[in-house]
């Protein structure tokens, strides 16, 4: 009886053993940061006013999408908003596809029609001072085209921030990507690439339209941010990712993220893990 309880146990371990080393072998999974019914996991911090606070709805829910709306409001006002998600994260691919509809709020800036912004790396809403404008951190810039002029999508805007572009530190606040114009209200699914510090990469339709490296704390283009926060110099990471409020309406049909921590450690299995989620990727 012990002998064969022997054998029944080496089996169960080896297969167990065999289970865990295909589910490290397989592709992660996306998780979904929008799950299509409600802002679970969700913290909107608006300028003006406190964390938490869903100023006018500006955030909202509706026919399975996320909406970002300004109904409520008699003038924007420059109350730029941010919705935070409530976990940081450091290596991943996140996936947003989005489309620019109606008009812009009363109030709202030029530069601001048809802009909004995937913020990366970004720092905690609740080390927000109240009246600050933008979180530090990289902005994934998503812009919607007028049918006339070229504008292109997933630019790089830092508010309060640098980054690295040919070797060099680069300290405009913003630079386009090479991507096409995507003009009226058609969905665009862009692709963010960050490997905590080392590589970020902005992909349309399989391209690589904008990459850069050593994403850090530093620059303008914030105001009213606590001091010791902002610690120019300092490497980013980790940190949040949230979606803008610029005054323009916009809708999110995905929020997605696959996790990439766990393979920075083996640089052959990353390059695998992101071969396999993008097969088609053109450098």
């Amino acid at each position: 009886m012990k002998f064969k309880h022997i054998i029944y146990s080496a089996g169960i371990l080896l297969l167990s053993t065999n289970l865990f080393a295909n589910a490290k072998d397989k592709k992660p999974k996306p998780i979904q940061l929008f799950n299509g019914k409600d802002l679970k996991n969700w913290t909107p911090k608006i300028r003006n006013h406190k964390v938490g606070d869903n100023y006018k709805n500006t955030f909202r829910v509706e026919d399975g999408l996320l909406k970002v709306r300004y109904d409520g409001y008699d003038n924007f006002n420059f109350q730029y908003g941010h919705l935070f998600y409530n976990k940081e994260f450091s290596a991943y691919l996140l996936r947003v596809t989005y489309r620019f509809v109606g008009e812009q709020a009363n109030g709202g800036e030029g530069w601001a029609w048809r802009n909004s912004g995937a913020m990366l790396h970004g720092q905690d809403p609740k080390t927000m001072g109240v009246d600050q404008d933008f979180p530090i951190s990289i902005e994934g810039q998503l812009l919607g085209g007028n049918g006339k002029d070229e504008r292109t999508t997933s630019n790089l805007c830092t508010p309060g921030t640098n980054v690295v572009m040919d070797n060099k530190l680069f300290t405009p606040h913003c630079i386009s990507s090479t991507s096409k114009t995507y003009a009226g209200d058609q969905w665009v699914t862009a692709d963010f690439l960050v490997l905590g510090d080392s590589l970020v990469q902005h992909i349309l339709e399989d391209k690589v339209v904008l990459q850069y490296t050593k994403p850090q704390i530093g620059g303008g283009n914030v105001s009213d941010f606590d001091p010791n926060v902002k610690k120019d110099g300092q490497l980013l990471t980790k940190g949040t990712i949230s979606l803008q409020s610029e005054s323009h309406p916009i809708d999110f049909k995905k929020v997605e993220l696959y996790d990439l921590e766990p393979y920075m450690k083996d640089p052959n299995k990353l390059k695998k893990v992101i071969a396999e989620l993008l097969p088609n990727l053109h450098q």
